[in-house]
């Protein structure tokens, strides 16, 4: 049976959302999973830390003088708040670059405050706002290392994704990865859940030196991996070095935890409709029914086990709540 998240109003359910789910040990084998651990989705911005590892391993990011903060920032899906907004800012102006030369688009940011405040002041919104715009500076950093062209850099057959792609298969054992266009027109490629969980379980091992390097990237900054009030950054911060977790489009999210022996266990869950409030209380019954997190941590999340609903007059009406079939 699949993850199952009620949305009530009073006392009677109103909907339910369906989220798959699988968990792979320190071999990378499946110990649990709910629904359907070989469904295919796609890992959108789940993606963004792999992405970042291509930089990191061709030496682009130390050729660019970049430091964790910035491959923080290259792994996030950020709200456009200011600290966002500056560290892209100082990654082009280190790579002798401008936002012309960003291919992500623009979007006003995702945090209300900001957003309102641009509005109300007539301002525009920036590619420096997408919440991609790290991981494209990150792209440009290894266009500029591979010195290739940087137009175009995210067409899939640019020597940038072709060397992200190699290492995806690298990592995944994969001959061939299906994709299509991300929401920042890069190839975002579709794997099964229980590929995305190995991933993550590798992104939080010793064994891979350019995503232990993004894993502590995430770690020590983990305001950069989301932002204000965001599950990603408390999650990171409540787990104090043991998990970082990185959430995509369409409700994807993967999860890496450490454990007390020094392995490692990967999880991926997948939302079917899309509805991202699901996510988190989807994501914290798995954590709770599989006993991966001690009680300081569980204390510190708990407000996203399950999310309270309340109408426009602040009423409370309801509630979401994860269920998972013992």
């Amino acid at each position: 049976m699949p993850i199952l998240c009620r949305v009530t109003r009073g006392d009677f359910t109103e909907s339910i959302h369906v989220v798959f789910a699988v968990a792979v040990d320190e071999n990378g084998e499946t110990f649990f999973s709910t629904g359907d651990p070989h469904y295919l989705t796609c890992v959108r911005s789940a993606l963004k830390p792999f992405q970042a590892a291509a930089a990191i391993k061709a030496g682009a990011v130390d050729a660019a003088g970049f430091s964790d903060h910035h491959i923080a920032l290259m792994c996030a899906s950020h709200k456009g708040e200011k600290k966002h907004v500056e560290t892209a800012q100082h990654m082009l102006e280190k790579l002798d670059l401008t936002i012309n030369d960003y291919e992500c688009g623009a979007h006003y940011p995702s945090d209300k405050g900001t957003r309102w405040r641009m509005i109300k002041e007539g301002k525009k919104a920036l590619a420096l706002h997408n919440n991609c715009s790290g991981k494209h500076v990150g792209m440009l950093a290894l266009a500029k290392h591979l010195n290739q062209e940087i137009y175009n850099y995210t067409q899939k057959n640019h020597p940038v994704q072709e060397m992200i792609f190699t290492l995806l298969q690298e990592y995944t054992g994969l001959e061939t990865i299906p994709t299509s266009i991300d929401g920042c027109s890069a190839p975002t490629p579709f794997m099964t859940l229980t590929t995305i969980a190995r991933l993550f379980q590798k992104l939080g091992t010793e064994s891979y030196p350019e995503l232990k390097r993004a894993y502590h990237a995430m770690v020590k900054h983990p305001f950069l991996v989301s932002g204000s009030d965001t599950f990603d950054t408390l999650f990171i911060e409540a787990m104090e070095g043991r998990g970082v977790t990185k959430i995509g489009g369409e409700s994807i999210r993967g999860v890496s935890i450490k454990k007390a022996d020094g392995g490692c266990i990967g999880l991926a869950l997948k939302v079917l409709d899309g509805n991202f409030r699901a996510l988190s209380p989807a994501t914290m019954r798995l954590l709770e029914h599989l006993q991966l997190l001690d009680k300081k941590e569980l204390s510190r999340l708990e407000r996203f086990s399950t999310i309270g609903l309340k109408n426009h007059n602040q009423i409370k009406i309801g509630r979401i709540e994860a269920m998972v079939d013992e």
